[in-house]
């Protein structure tokens, strides 16, 4: 098989880079084309041993990875504890790695490093660092200039200041920027952001309506956090799954009767209020991915999607594994995933983005 995965949890970073290298290079051999290393903030102080090792141990073409506040390996999800996740592939074509830094030029960035991308339908995996990386502007123009390019990652989350994530590109560490790697294939499955009326009523006052007509059971969901999905594709006419962009709401005004939602909404936009239920998340899961077989998968699944939200770590993981009939998967718990939804790149939240690999 052509992908292999390996997972430590070892309290010992030395020890567990070590477990997890020769683990994959017993399944795969040496050389990969491509490595993607996933460490828990326990580790992140021995962030260059690790990525020393692996690049030494493992010898891949293209290597980058990211620190986490919680990792996936196998059907195994781990969570607040000392863990390495290593994923390696051999594919065919190239795997370009490379570092993004942004600099701050008036009122916009500056962003240096980018490959040149001269190619459509490319896949991107992109690993950004949440406080030095201004990923939205960077989705937006890559969606304005290379339309075809699909973009799947997540955003690094073991730390809550800058500096504190650790980036991994080509065997160097960085604490800025993003790092990613192109590859060559896809896998892909108002006033600005305040709703100030929904079918001609003040928002709020819809959004009460609907409450109160809720029965006690999703009246329940809804008292533990309410979301806003904005349809990606208004040509469709019908919505279902994958359908919407998943917003949190921010705030409401009581004398207005707007909410503030955590998107620009257009006027004529349709949207829908959701709510997070672990049952048909998980189920969600299992028919986007479809009983379809695949040789691995990077997966990158929302902070908020572990043991808080399905009372285990594993969820997630476990799901890909069945679905796809492999274990040579890895991720993370991300700040934030992106991945294409309705043709288009965008930033999500409270979702799992998955990148599909066969050989």
């Amino acid at each position: 098989m052509p992908f292999a995965a390996a997972l430590s949890t070892h309290p010992d970073a030395a020890t567990a880079t070590a477990e997890v290298t020769g683990q994959v290079v017993d399944r795969l051999g040496g050389s990969p084309d491509l490595a993607v290393v996933f460490l828990s903030g326990t580790h992140v102080e021995a962030a260059d041993e690790i990525a020393a090792t692996i690049g030494a141990l493992l010898d891949p073409r293209a290597f980058i990875g990211s620190s986490a506040c919680g990792v996936l390996g196998g059907p195994h999800g781990v969570e607040e504890i000392a863990a390495v996740s290593l994923w390696a592939g051999r594919m065919e074509g190239d795997t370009t790695p490379f570092h993004l830094t942004a600099v701050e030029d008036g009122d916009s960035w500056r962003l240096d490093g980018l490959p040149a991308i001269s190619a459509d339908d490319l896949t991107m995996i992109l690993l950004p660092d949440p406080f030095t990386f201004p990923l939205s502007d960077f989705v937006r123009t890559l969606r304005r200039d290379h339309p075809n390019v699909a973009v799947i990652g997540g955003v690094a989350s073991a730390a809550a200041r800058a500096g504190g994530n650790r980036l991994v590109v080509g065997g160097r560490v960085v604490r800025h920027g993003a790092v990613g790697v192109l590859l060559p294939a896809v896998s892909t499955r108002a006033d600005h952001n305040v709703l100030q009326e929904l079918a001609g009523r003040p928002a709020l006052e819809r959004l009460i309506e609907l409450l109160e007509a809720l029965p006690p059971a999703e009246r329940a969901l809804a008292s533990q956090g309410i979301h806003c999905g904005v349809v990606a594709d208004e040509h469709k006419l019908d919505f279902g799954r994958g359908d919407f962009l998943i917003r949190g709401l921010l705030g409401v005004d009581r004398d207005e009767g707007s909410i503030t939602v955590g998107e620009i909404v257009p006027v004529g936009a349709t949207v829908q209020f959701q709510v997070r239920d672990a049952s048909t998340a998980g189920e969600d899961l299992r028919l986007l991915l479809g009983p379809q077989e695949h040789d691995g998968a990077l997966v990158f699944t929302c902070n908020g999607r572990g043991a808080a939200m399905f009372g285990t770590a594993d969820h997630d993981a476990r799901i890909v594994c069945d679905q796809i009939g492999s274990e040579a998967i890895a991720g993370m718990f991300s700040a934030g995933e992106i991945g294409p939804v309705a043709g288009r790149n965008a930033i999500h939240g409270f979702t799992a983005s998955v990148a599909l690999f066969s050989d």
